[in-house]
């Protein structure tokens, strides 16, 4: 069932792990999706490719969510292309494993300009941008729950996610948009596994109720959900999908 016929979606940091997947469920479900990325334009054009190959319209479009510019841009080319924008995806982001002590001022700036100033930027020019009866979803992080040590910096960004996202809802919500949060727990992805020893990654595995890590693939439908008509009484809400590990 295509429930997202004729909708148009901006899903940033679509280039890869549950960008790449949540681009593809879209596009699935009917929407036309602009596939966003920072610097990898080859992993963009193949997850357009592969939603072409699906029948499904899609736009590879460069843009550092970190500068308002580049996310204004994303609107302007969506609009150029499919005439109007009726989702956004905040997806976009950084990790970061370090204690607060350890970690530097260079790199808590660039969690905060990558996560939360991208975030903000998409949610300001969605206000003005979205369709009546649009959605925004933002993607946070079941660890802002968890309480980890080394963590305490990236998560405090997904917490700055959350708090606009709530706002935002209360704001656009005499329009029928919805502003909602998709919390997944420790997922396979490059950025998960490439920045974690096996122990941890097992301690991690290890906490889920399901006993199991989670996959791109298990974020896809909730999403495709909460874009549809049929969350329509749904926001202002963070959606844990972490499998029972927090």
């Amino acid at each position: 069932m295509r429930k997202l016929e004729n909708k148009t979606a901006i899903v940033t940091g679509g280039s890869r792990g549950i960008g790449a997947n949540l681009c593809e469920c879209l596009a699935a479900a009917g929407a036309n999706v602009v596939v966003n990325y920072a610097s990898n334009k080859n992993a963009a054009d193949e997850v357009v490719f592969r939603i072409e190959s699906a029948g499904g319209k899609a736009v590879a479009v460069q843009a550092d969510v970190a500068q308002s510019a580049d996310v204004t841009k994303l609107f302007d080319v969506a609009e150029e292309t499919f005439g109007k924008v009726d989702i956004l995806v905040n997806n976009a982001g950084v990790v970061h494993y370090k204690t607060i002590q350890d970690t530097t001022d260079e790199e808590f700036a660039r969690l905060m300009q990558v996560n939360v100033n991208g975030a903000f930027y998409g949610m300001r020019k969605a206000s003005v941008r979205l369709t009546d009866g649009g959605r925004v979803i933002s993607i946070s992080s079941s660890a802002a729950r968890m309480f980890l040590p080394t963590y305490g910096p990236y998560c405090a960004t997904k917490g700055a996610i959350e708090q606009l996202s709530r706002s935002l809802a209360k704001e656009l919500g005499h329009r029928g948009i919805t502003s909602n949060i998709v919390a997944p727990g420790p997922t396979e992805t490059e950025l998960f596994l490439g920045n974690n020893d096996e122990e941890k990654i097992d301690r991690m595995r290890k906490m889920a109720a399901l006993g199991r890590l989670g996959k791109p693939e298990d974020m896809g439908p909730v999403v495709v959900f909460l874009a549809s008509e049929d969350s329509g009484w749904i926001t202002g809400q963070v959606i844990p999908v972490n499998g029972g590990t927090a």
